[in-house]
């Protein structure tokens, strides 16, 4: 793997590492030797073709799965002294056969916040992705921006540290996918740190601050994402390699 430069290096605690973390599914692995640490405040995408390992990383980095080989150590943010919290959002979010209130309600009441705040941390919640005139409509009629926005509204209700998101836009509209990256923008303005994996290398360039190239379960190259998109003669020749075959700023 290449490293990032010494000038590029982040000196803040990290709130993720992962130590030659690998994760197999019987004998398929899925991720190999990755190193990797994740900061407070980062803005990471993560790249690569169908099956290279972004989802099973962004899983392995908010918990859902363990490593196989390796290790993945979580650190307690600082100055607080408390572990750092996650939500994950995927490309089809599931909701609840309820109103779109209630299932923003309903993920609050699961975390254990009293009765007496969720209604307002509901509130604010829609209103802060711009669902709160349809609070109480099906959350199953509405269209798939919506939500996608509803899922980040259930997610920004629980004022998580790390917001995990696979391919939140990859069955949206131009227009719905400028809302959610918006949000997901604003979001990280507000200080959420953001892990992306995405097909699309122009949200890649518009969120993030650092890219990862991943391929055959490998990763092949971290940069800072100025780097990664306006330097790429300079990254191993399978990053160029997949720069030049799927380089579409949609």
């Amino acid at each position: 793997m290449t490293r990032m430069p010494p000038s590029a290096t982040v000196t803040t605690p990290p709130l993720v590492s992962l130590q030659r973390a690998s994760v197999r599914f019987g004998a398929v692995t899925a991720l190999r030797d990755i190193d990797l640490a994740l900061h407070r405040g980062d803005r990471l995408a993560l790249v690569g073709a169908n099956g290279s390992g972004k989802t099973t990383l962004l899983r392995l980095l908010h918990g859902l799965v363990t490593p196989s080989e390796g290790q993945c150590s979580r650190h307690a943010l600082q100055p607080e002294g408390r572990p750092a919290t996650g939500a994950m959002l995927f490309q089809r979010p599931f909701l609840l056969r309820l109103s779109v209130r209630r299932n923003v309600s309903l993920g609050l009441w699961l975390h254990g916040v009293p009765r007496a705040e969720r209604a307002v941390a509901t509130e604010r919640a829609l209103q802060r992705v711009g669902l709160a005139a349809l609070a109480a409509r099906p959350a199953r009629e509405l269209s798939g921006g919506q939500q996608q926005r509803l899922a980040l509204a259930r997610a920004w209700a629980l004022r998580p540290d790390i917001l995990f998101l696979d391919e939140p836009t990859a069955s949206l509209d131009p227009s719905a996918k400028r809302e959610v990256e918006q949000l997901i923008e604003d979001f990280a303005a507000e200080g959420m740190t953001v892990v992306l994996a995405t097909h699309n290398l122009g949200q890649a360039k518009r969120l993030a601050q650092r890219v990862a190239y991943l391929e055959g379960g490998r990763l092949v190259v971290e940069r800072p994402a100025h780097e990664f998109f306006s330097n790429s003669n300079t990254l191993p020749p399978e990053a160029q390699l997949f720069l030049k075959g799927e380089m579409v700023w949609a």
